[in-house]
């Protein structure tokens, strides 16, 4: 315990330092992701996660699924579309283009520390930890180059992928020096700050869009930023047919459903690999967290509860309920 401290006042700090951090996600239209956004804030509540779920929404979500959200302890901030430079690039999806709305979380100030997490995402463990990481760095899982939506790229084309870099050497004398680490953009941790947001935006209008769009781009941008965390951290589902050796299900804390077919509220099992016996348990895994009725938000009283009893542990103030304002 810090001296001449009590330990009142080192929780109060704790809790001022907690409401400074929030996980991220995001949402636009009025299709079904509101679905996996209600999933996810599921999945937080499940592991005990100390921090909200902040959804930036764009303008063009309903007020239904808006209020359905809130129903399950969600912070909804509106934000603005950010657009790239017209061009003619064809995205690797041809909804990527609304993907650069993502950057206006950076925007988020009223936070010191942010996880971002894809609404097709979901947590099976606990990760409150990666806030404690280091400041200054952008954190990130590395990506896999083995898939046909890579075809693009030289790395694919060699059969070189950052995933198993010891099964293809990267040929030096040919292409150059091997190229920059390269990351997963559906789950990351930042720092909102708005002068970063400023810089960001200046830069996308004169860096012409790339096949996957705002990935690449926060890959060029935080280049050298970047610092890797273990898989465990956002494992994108096809590695589980592509890099099997390097998945231990069992040890992972985040599952992104991001290949063709895996949207649990989508799922039909008639894709390529969805029949997968380890697919099937993730997408049942979800299922039964969506489902679950004692997992639902159930208003301010949880959310302030770790708190009331860390302050009546320590002796310092008794607890009452101020009247509502509504």
């Amino acid at each position: 315990m810090e001296p001449n401290v009590s330990k009142a006042t080192q929780i109060m700090r704790k809790t001022t330092a907690a409401a400074r951090r929030a996980y991220v996600t995001f949402l636009a239209g009025d299709g079904d992701y509101w679905k996996g956004v209600v999933g996810l804030a599921k999945g937080l509540r499940r592991v005990r996660s100390a921090y909200p779920l902040v959804v930036a929404v764009l303008p063009d979500v309903p007020d239904e699924h808006r209020l359905a959200l809130l129903d399950q302890g969600c912070v909804v901030r509106e934000i603005q579309p950010v657009y790239p430079p017209d061009s003619q690039t064809q995205f690797a999806m041809a909804y990527y283009v609304i993907n650069y709305s993502k950057l206006r979380i950076w925007e988020f100030i009223e936070y010191d520390r942010m996880v971002y997490l894809d609404a097709d995402i979901q947590v099976f463990d606990n990760i409150d930890h990666l806030f404690e990481l280091d400041k200054g760095f952008f954190y990130a899982v590395k990506d896999c180059f083995c898939e046909k939506t890579w075809s693009h790229t030289p790395q694919y084309k060699i059969g070189y992928c950052q995933q198993c870099p010891d099964k293809v050497t990267w040929p030096e004398h040919e292409l150059g020096p091997p190229p920059q680490l390269y990351f997963n953009a559906g789950m990351f941790v930042h720092e909102p700050s708005l002068a970063t947001a400023k810089d960001m935006l200046n830069t996308l209008l004169v860096t012409p869009p790339t096949p996957f769009a705002e990935q690449d781009f926060l890959n060029m941008f935080f280049q050298h930023k970047y610092m890797p965390i273990p898989p465990v951290y956002n494992l994108v589902l096809a590695m589980l047919w592509r890099h099997p050796d390097n998945v231990e299900l069992d040890k992972i804390k985040v599952v992104h459903y991001c290949a063709a077919g895996s949207k649990p509220w989508r799922y039909t099992g008639k894709e390529a690999n969805m029949d997968r016996d380890d697919i099937k348990i993730l997408v049942n895994k979800w299922w039964d967290i969506f489902n679950d009725e004692s997992l639902d938000y159930k208003g301010a009283d949880e959310a302030s509860q770790p708190l009331r009893t860390a302050l009546a542990e320590a002796g310092a103030v008794k607890y009452y309920p101020a009247p509502s304002a509504a």
